[in-house]
């Protein structure tokens, strides 16, 4: 059966690993090597059922892991031109890495792993749709400042989708960060609120994907209730109830034993 597994998630770093037991792909790799492998084990999954490393951007809390991940199992990377170039610019895959452009979609074992563009303050960032061998599919979309039509199809299409809840806009225009980066954040390449995050969960419950998750939350502007109650609150709204009509949960910042069947 195909699951996703939230690794890790937030600003300490992101990472997913999407697929069966017996193969698999992860979805950046933001944490350090061992703290992915300790993940890794302690939800039932070996390192050596991954099938190649898809990267979403270049910024470090996505990339962390990557050249040692690359050098110690020699997985193949994939990543949009832009990313790539950034990688390797700033030293975060080795020149002899194995590292491709994905421009759509590539097949790795039986999955299909489609690219969709994301907008953020990046190169060129991007979000993954996986199909599992049995046609199911997962969708992994954060760190992006609004939601393009692209990434809403591709929801649309998907059994199951982690997307941004990254701030609440109040806790973080009340915060300690610097005006700067408040703008940086709220600007349509930062990352998605959790009220714009709730503005499509409904559409996407009546279009059939059932199965969601709240990922990237902030530490600093926001909390996993706050989160959490914003996104079931537009949901109800629209006639749909918690538990029943949809699953909704939070991705951890740091690793639980947690799988989702697709």
């Amino acid at each position: 059966m195909a699951r996703a597994v939230p690794l890790f998630s937030g600003s300490k770093g992101n990472s997913y690993y999407i697929g069966t037991l017996s193969e698999g792909v992860l979805i950046d790799a933001g944490r350090s090597c061992r703290q992915i492998e300790n993940a890794m084990e302690a939800n039932g999954l070996k390192m050596q059922n991954v099938g190649a490393v898809f990267i979403t951007h270049e910024h470090t809390d996505h990339c962390s892991a990557l050249r040692v991940l690359a050098k110690k199992y020699g997985f193949k990377i994939f990543a949009s031109e832009g990313t790539l170039r950034e990688l390797a610019r700033t030293d975060k895959i080795f020149p002899n890495s194995d590292a491709t452009v994905i421009e759509n979609e590539v097949s790795v074992g039986n999955m299909l792993i489609e690219r969709i563009n994301t907008p953020h303050d990046a190169a060129e960032s991007c979000c993954y749709r996986v199909t599992a061998s049995d046609g199911k599919s997962a969708l992994i979309a954060t760190d992006m400042g609004v939601m393009l039509d692209g990434v809403r199809d591709a929801a649309k299409r998907s059994n199951f989708v982690v997307l941004e809840s990254n701030h609440d806009i109040e806790m973080l225009k009340n915060g300690i960060y610097p005006f700067y980066l408040k703008q940086r954040i709220l600007s349509s390449k930062g990352h998605l609120s959790n009220a714009a995050c709730a503005d499509e969960l409904a559409d996407l419950v009546k279009c059939g994907t059932l199965r969601l998750m709240l990922g990237h939350l902030s530490e600093q502007n926001n909390t996993p209730e706050i989160a959490l109650a914003t996104a079931i609150s537009s949901l109800e709204r629209a006639g749909l109830k918690f538990r029943s009509d949809f699953t909704l949960d939070v991705a951890p910042s740091e690793t639980r034993i947690q799988s989702v069947i697709f």
